[in-house]
């Protein structure tokens, strides 16, 4: 019996008896493969190995392996599951191991050899694939297909321009995803990456959603992106309160450094910042105190839509800057929808920035440099 288990394969390599001490010895040994050497193992399988003889093979193997070890554990072959298989493996073989892909496992050989690996081969041995021999050929398939979606967003602008239509369709907006890693792209295609490769890829994405008309490839582009999932514990948003004239505003605290602010955003405004009373481009002379302060507002689209009054103390400009900042961002919460907080929040604008000067260190001059060394 278990010999026959002995069967039970994982990317070729088999789960094999130890030396059995009797006829009905149990103890089983697992000769297991790291992820990095079954892919290497995958990608230099020949076609004597990756036909569809082989899966054949395997599928039989593995349906075999299936009904010993539903009889090992007392139960019916025919209605042992896959939830099954994944329990009695845990029992037979427990491991202490931390990563599950680490653990012993098996699975149908369906899933651990894809269908785009299955046939790579003709009867005659050659290779089907034209870029077989450049040894990615899922990779540079996919950036050929990638650009020929490049290709034709181009030129379906150009027919646009050419006609003087214009392009009305709303632009996809990519805040709240990401990319595919690295790691998950290599997944995708079950080949092995390099750092260029994936960026070289990345690059090519990024400059398909860059055209005006990039978004006609919408669907395509998904399907290398993630949504970021949304932050699990709830922030309290206050709502919005009204004034004797009627008008919503609302309330935000914020610091940077020694500084501290608080912020008053009033809805339906043209615009007009004060900052202890003082305008905005009297207060912050330097455009990049501004540009900062402004940020929240640029990244919500509502410039020119709010008025806001600021109270501020402590610290030098560029940190009463970062304190208004926040102290605007957390007051704009009331006024937008959840899902744009939580575009804030991956932005970084809802967060308190914690960088303060570094104190200076006895037997030093500052806070890192040393005293000059003289030998004399």
């Amino acid at each position: 019996m278990a010999a026959a288990v002995g069967r039970m394969v994982r990317l070729g390599r088999r789960w094999s008896a130890a030396a059995p001490c009797g006829p009905c010895a149990q103890m089983l040994r697992l000769i297991y493969t790291t992820t990095a050497v079954q892919r290497k193992n995958v990608g230099a399988s020949g076609p004597e190995k990756y036909t569809e003889a082989f899966i054949k093979k395997q599928i039989e193997e593995f349906n075999l392996g299936k009904r010993h070890l539903a009889n090992m554990m007392g139960e019916d072959p025919e209605t042992f599951t896959q939830e099954d298989i994944d329990k009695a493996i845990a029992y037979l073989f427990p491991s202490g191991l931390f990563d599950k892909r680490a653990r012993p496992m098996m699975k149908h050989p369906t899933e651990i050899f894809p269908e785009q690996r299955k046939i790579q081969w003709g009867e005659d041995g050659r290779p089907l694939h034209f870029l077989f021999y450049t040894g990615k050929q899922s990779y540079y398939s996919l950036m050929h297909e990638t650009y020929e979606k490049f290709l034709s967003a181009q030129k379906y602008q150009d027919q646009l321009i050419a006609q003087g239509l214009p392009h009305l369709k709303e632009k996809k907006n990519l805040v709240g995803s990401r990319w595919l890693t690295k790691i998950e792209l290599e997944e995708m295609l079950l080949e092995k990456l390099s750092d260029d490769d994936y960026s070289r890829f990345i690059l090519l994405l990024q400059k398909l959603m860059a055209l005006p008309c990039g978004d006609i490839e919408e669907k395509y582009v998904q399907k290398f992106t993630r949504e970021v999932p949304v932050q699990l514990q709830k922030v309290v948003i206050e709502p919005l309160k009204y004034d004797e004239r009627g008008v919503a505003f609302s309330t935000g605290e914020g610091a940077r450094k020694t500084a501290n602010a608080t912020a008053v955003v009033y809805d339906n405004g043209t615009g007009k910042i004060t900052v202890n009373g003082i305008d905005i481009l009297h207060y912050f002379p330097v455009l990049q105190d501004r540009e900062q302060l402004l940020f929240p507002f640029q990244f919500l689209d509502r410039v020119g839509k709010h008025d806001m009054v600021c109270t501020v103390s402590g610290g030098g400009r560029s940190a009463q800057a970062g304190a208004i900042r926040l102290a605007s961002a957390k007051a704009l919460r009331s006024f937008v929808t959840e899902r744009e907080v939580e575009f804030m929040r991956q932005a970084g604008l809802l967060t308190l920035d914690p960088r303060v000067k570094e104190r200076k260190k006895p037997g030093q001059e500052g806070a890192r440099r040393k005293f000059t060394w003289k030998k004399r």
